[in-house]
């Protein structure tokens, strides 16, 4: 059975669609954030490492697919932004947008649903289009290229077994969101802290 699905993966790896479905999936990926485009990208780069796929390809394509992406979110943000305002989401991103500008679009590609929440937001609140294109550039790449080294490095090391490469490159980045997440909620905890009373002084003789 593994060797049927890995023979079908072989397949899919080799057609020249392949780079065509990247992209699909990745722009869907910025408004509709179940699609798989990370592991998807992650598999690609997986077999780029046994000559397969052409990983600068993969990663480029990627790329452009999540910078498309990000802009229809964006677009969408604009345009129905008042259906968002008090949505979980829309308060957090609104809220770090306040905080740390457009960088926080580079940082919210790696929190699961941040990405969308920000890009939502960054049309909902109007962010200058020229400013959230400049950051989403950056945003969109680092994660292509992330997640093209993921894989590659994981098919790397078992090169005679991509299958087990994929699962290292997927154990790789899951690991990675769990320490951001982990990061994320111990610092939201440390803000929210009461600082504790200072006592008056013992005047007492």
């Amino acid at each position: 059975m593994s060797h049927a699905i890995l023979d079908l993966v072989q397949q899919v790896m080799s057609s020249p669609w392949l780079y065509v479905a990247l992209f699909a999936l990745a722009v869907l990926d910025g408004f509709f954030p179940i699609v798989p485009a990370e592991t998807s990208v992650i598999t690609a780069a997986v077999f780029a490492a046994s000559g397969e796929t052409n990983l600068a390809l993969v990663m480029v394509v990627a790329a452009l697919g999540a910078f498309a992406g990000d802009h229809v979110s964006y677009l969408i943000g604009r345009l129905s932004g008042g259906r968002l305002r008090d949505k979980k989401a829309f308060v957090w991103a609104r809220g770090a947008l306040e905080e740390r500008g457009g960088l926080v679009l580079v940082v919210a590609r790696y929190i699961p649903g941040g990405r969308t929440a920000t890009t939502l937001t960054m049309g909902a609140v109007h962010h200058p289009l020229r400013s959230f294109t400049f950051f989403d550039a950056i945003a969109a790449s680092s994660w292509a290229v992330y997640s093209g080294l993921i894989g590659f490095f994981g098919g790397m090391a078992f090169e005679n077994d991509p299958i087990k490469g994929l699962l290292l490159g997927l154990g790789i980045a899951v690991s990675v969101t769990a320490v951001v997440e982990i990061v994320r909620w111990a610092r939201k905890r440390r803000a929210i802290q009461p600082s504790p009373e200072v006592l008056p002084a013992d005047t007492s003789v």
